[in-house]
């Protein structure tokens, strides 16, 4: 049975797009997060002009230096939807997990509205499934990957996947606003979903006996990755309509996971 898509309850206003109330919130803001990736911030000058540019993301508060700002403000096609407060960039380390890169920008929001698996692949071609792939770093740049080579969505757990601000979306250079994100809670059930749906899967696993270039690709292709190391879990696996391996020659045979999404995601784009 298709999978339904489940209330967000983590949206707070039911108004994409509109800028909340400034309200008093006091001299430092929203509290600081309590542990690495868990901000509701993201940062970033990519990021966080990509989330400006996108009227689906509701707006709370925007931190920026001087220089960050004017840069960032160069390059939006709209005016912001949100008045930036001007600081120095000791308070915004302050308000994001330490050690955040952040280029002199944060900027607080509510997520993004969580897509339903059925909805989201009505006429896609390409899709990317991670199998509990749980490092932001890896996560944000296999977004970039699926946005620059045109896969219309990242599907991954409800558990062991990483949130989507933070660290991820600063890998992901923006990524967040273009790709779009599927959370399920069973991976199994949600490929068999996809194969309903006409979808031929494709796990990636370097010792398959076939390369990924062998495979059918006029039909939809959702490619499965597994975390660095554990690889493809065994009933995952078992789900999959084909394992395929990327073609080496070197003395190495495998990839990082978000190096191995890039050089797949280019494969299958390419001519035949």
């Amino acid at each position: 049975m298709t999978q339904r898509k489940r209330p967000n309850r983590r949206e707070t206003n039911k108004n994409p797009g509109k800028t909340a109330p400034s309200g008093n919130r006091g001299p430092r803001g929203p509290k600081k997060p309590h542990g690495p990736g868990q901000s509701p911030f993201i940062y970033g000058l990519h990021a966080v002009e990509a989330a400006l540019q996108n009227p689906a993301r509701t707006l709370h508060r925007l931190l920026a230096t001087r220089n960050a700002w004017n840069e960032i403000e160069s390059r939006l096609t709209a005016p912001a939807r949100i008045e930036p407060e001007i600081v120095a960039s000791e308070e915004i380390s302050r308000a994001l997990p330490p050690g955040a890169v952040h280029q002199g920008v944060a900027l607080h929001l509510a997520p993004l509205p969580e897509p339903d698996l059925e909805d989201t692949t009505v006429n896609a071609r390409r899709l990317l499934v991670l199998d509990q792939v749980t490092d932001p770093h890896n996560v944000g740049a296999i977004l970039r990957s699926a946005a620059v080579f045109g896969a219309e969505a990242v599907v991954m757990t409800e558990r062991n996947s990483p949130p989507l601000t933070g660290v991820l979306a600063k890998a992901a250079s923006g990524a967040v606003e273009h790709v779009k994100v599927v959370k399920i809670g069973n991976l199994a059930r949600a490929l068999q979903e996809l194969k309903n749906m006409g979808f031929l899967i494709a796990g990636l696993d370097g010792e398959a006996d076939q390369t990924l270039g062998e495979i059918d690709v006029t039909r939809p292709v959702a490619l499965v990755l597994g975390a660095e190391g554990a690889g493809l879990r065994r009933l995952t696996r078992e789900t999959c309509d084909v394992l395929v391996k990327l073609p080496a020659s070197g003395p190495m045979r495998s990839l990082n996971v978000s190096n191995a999404a890039a050089v797949a995601l280019y494969e299958l784009a390419r001519p035949r």
